[in-house]
């Protein structure tokens, strides 16, 4: 007994905050690199991690090629929303954005290169931006968040243009029909509202608790993520993870996760990801079986 008790070695303070950290850490946002190689997760921690996509999907992968190949502090405070340009990855937590290099990341070097600030209603207001999205056959980067709207901001020139008003609640999510026009945009209203870019207005709007195979009452009604695929989408949050038909509005396909999701991701044409509150963000590879999960 007493030989035992020697032998034990009791973890460094480092190693428990660190264990701590993981148990307590909720993955916020995704983005896959331009190349389509890398995948970057942003946590409550306000980290960011870059992850091998190619190098996990493998047939020759191992537990290491699912570790992170580099993470760096981003935030002050949690990355609510990431999104990736031809050469820039996009971060946004408090009331504001920030810019920075792929190429320079990818070598370990994570330099700030811009931050931007939507106009707000007064100085003192500093709601989070819970998503961030792309348009680029205009130029447009879309933000929605805590303030219930949608702004639209000049890539180019870094002004912010107009904005979209319809949700009663925070806005968590944004996805692009690139084929449309038209941009999703899901909140704490429970509502996926669809907006036509080309005449800025609401055009379609599913409230997706009040379907019987997702609704999950005792979670709520939000909707805490959302992806498309022009003529699919997925979304969950206090409702399950659900695979949708746009057009005919219908549910098709329920994940079998219990957990609320807070960020999902289409990766090519069958690859599915999906992180929530853990240190994991789990892999779907044919829209209904997890095949594995990368982790921080």
């Amino acid at each position: 007994m007493e030989r035992a008790a020697q032998q034990a070695v009791p973890l460094g303070q480092m190693e428990v905050f660190q264990a701590l950290q993981r148990l307590h850490m909720t993955i916020f946002s995704q983005s896959v690199s331009p190349c389509g190689k890398f995948l970057a997760a942003g946590n409550n921690y306000g980290q960011i991690a870059i992850f091998s996509l190619s190098a996990a999907l493998s047939s020759e992968a191992k537990e290491e090629s699912k570790k992170p190949m580099v993470t760096f502090q981003a935030h002050d405070g949690p990355v609510y929303s990431m999104v990736s340009t031809d050469r820039h990855l996009l971060s946004a937590g408090d009331g504001e954005v920030k810019a920075w290099l792929w190429a320079e990341i990818l070598k370990k070097g994570c330099k700030e290169l811009w931050r931007r600030q939507p106009p707000y209603r007064t100085s003192l207001e500093v709601p989070e931006i819970n998503a961030l999205l792309l348009v680029p056959k205009e130029n447009l980067l879309i933000l929605a968040g805590g303030d219930c709207q949608l702004h639209a901001m000049d890539l180019e020139t870094g002004t912010f243009m107009w904005a979209l008003r319809g949700h009663t609640d925070y806005i968590h999510c944004l996805a692009l029909r690139e084929r449309s026009p038209e941009v999703l945009s899901g909140g704490e209203d429970g509502a996926v509202r669809l907006w036509d870019l080309r005449t800025a207005k609401e055009v379609q709007t599913i409230e997706v608790y009040k379907h019987e195979e997702c609704s999950r009452p005792h979670n709520g009604r939000w909707i805490g993520c959302l992806a498309t695929d022009s003529d699919w989408m997925v979304c969950g949050g206090g409702p399950a993870l659900t695979l949708w038909h746009l057009r005919s509005s219908t549910p098709t396909t329920v994940f079998p996760m219990r957990a609320p999701q807070k960020h999902v991701t289409f990766y090519q044409d069958l690859v599915l990801t999906a992180a929530g509150n853990s240190c994991r963000v789990d892999v779907f590879t044919n829209l209904g079986y997890r095949a594995f999960s990368l982790s921080f």
